[in-house]
């Protein structure tokens, strides 16, 4: 008889965000005429930066021309493109990563989720709460989480850290020991940011355990305070104990085009076996590399023209985020985020649910966010709002929001 992975039956309904696209869904139905304003999925809304189209149109030109044709991309990466992301984005900032480290995919969604597959099942994981749901539900699926309780919000096996207004959203070290231990900052959902004081803390910490922090570093472009790191390997020791996730989804638009890679230096070690070799054995099976295509637009987001292009676009993100901002705490919620990222993280007001927060702006103002519980129990009380709009849909939000 065939059967199938049950770890699946584990996940409480279905994912966050098709449940929010389901509401909106029935919402929209009702209120055919209602122009809704979406605040709630992180998807960027400004068009691909003109150096990158350009890079673009050259590169499908190519395809078309039998000398220059290209078929399989080498699994890892191009060359062009690793070297060019170790130069700019790591050694440009005197941080140690060499291009045979950077392993190039198709988003950081997909190596977060799939990066589990190289450990064992054994391996107990610790997540912030609240946390990007990839991170846990990929973990469900594997069978490494045990089984949900659905009256404390949380399942048996994982190591929950909760991320609060006490601490800042930057979580404490857990009593218990984990093996593998997810950071995303600059956060998401929060907002939040981490210190390169608190972010050494973290990697002694995995040192001294022996854990590895699988580090998420998808919105560090977005990072305006210089005492904030860009990334996990400014910390020393880091290349002991880290594995670093990047996107270019929210740097530059890719969200539609596909973009991210994944750093595993070459001492990364655990169980005596490299884990560098084991994602490249890995990659090379289950995936046939990013389109050569995307991969020239990648090189270029770094050019000097793609830096400017993409730079201003990120500013022009970041004045939505001061704006909303601005206007929820002239409006008297609490706010958090929005400095060093394009989430706002707001407490809803009266103590109201999250999702009941959610059915209140979607039916009486037409603005959609996202319930911060569906990020984790310690997200109840609180609502997401993105930065990604435009700043007239941001304005009329805020607006909006003010007449409820």
């Amino acid at each position: 008889m065939v059967t199938v992975n049950r770890n699946y039956l584990k996940l409480p309904g279905s994912y966050l965000f098709s449940d929010i696209a389901r509401k909106v869904n029935d919402f929209k139905q009702k209120n055919p005429n209602m122009n809704i304003i979406r605040l709630g999925i992180g998807d960027v809304t400004q068009p691909i930066a003109p150096a990158i189209i350009k890079t673009l149109h050259e590169s499908v030109d190519e395809m078309a021309n039998e000398s220059t044709f290209k078929g399989y991309a080498p699994d890892l990466g191009y060359e062009f493109l690793r070297k060019t992301i170790a130069d700019k984005d790591y050694l440009s900032r005197g941080t140690t990563v060499y291009a045979d480290e950077i392993f190039v995919s198709d988003g950081a969604k997909s190596d977060c989720s799939a990066i589990q597959e190289i450990f064992g099942i054994e391996n107990k994981i610790a997540v912030c709460d609240p946390v990007y749901p990839v991170y846990v539900d990929s973990n469900v699926m594997a069978g490494r989480t045990g089984d949900y309780n659905a009256e404390k919000g949380i399942y048996e096996n994982v190591i929950y850290m909760p991320c609060t207004e006490e601490n800042n959203f930057v979580p404490d070290f857990p009593k218990e020991k984990p093996d593998l231990i997810y950071l995303c900052y600059p956060n998401n959902p929060t907002g939040g940011a981490i210190t390169k004081e608190s972010l050494q803390a973290w990697v002694d910490h995995a040192v001294k355990i022996g854990a590895i922090i699988l580090f998420d570093a998808a919105y560090e472009a977005y990072i305006c305070d210089d005492e904030i790191p860009h990334s996990i390997y400014e910390c020393e020791g880091a290349r002991e104990c880290a594995i670093e996730f990047r996107s270019f989804s929210k740097n530059a638009g890719f969200t539609g085009l596909r973009l991210g890679f994944t750093v595993i230096p070459k001492e990364l070690k655990c169980d005596g076996v490299s884990l560098h070799s084991l994602w490249a054995r890995r990659h090379s099976t289950r995936y046939n590399g990013a389109p050569y295509i995307i991969q020239k637009a990648g090189e270029a987001v770094y050019s000097n023209e793609g830096q400017k292009q993409i730079k201003e676009q990120i500013s022009c993100y970041m004045k939505n985020a001061k704006y909303i901002k601005n206007g929820l705490l002239d409006a008297g919620f609490k706010v958090y985020g929005g400095e060093n990222a394009p989430y706002l993280w707001l407490k809803t007001p009266n103590n109201i649910k999250s999702w009941d927060f959610f059915d209140l702006l979607l039916n009486k103002a037409g603005v959609v966010g996202t319930p911060g519980v569906g990020f984790g129990k310690n997200g109840e009380g609180y609502f997401r709002l993105t930065a990604f709009g435009t700043l007239e849909n941001s304005i009329e939000a805020i607006k909006r929001i003010k007449e409820l």
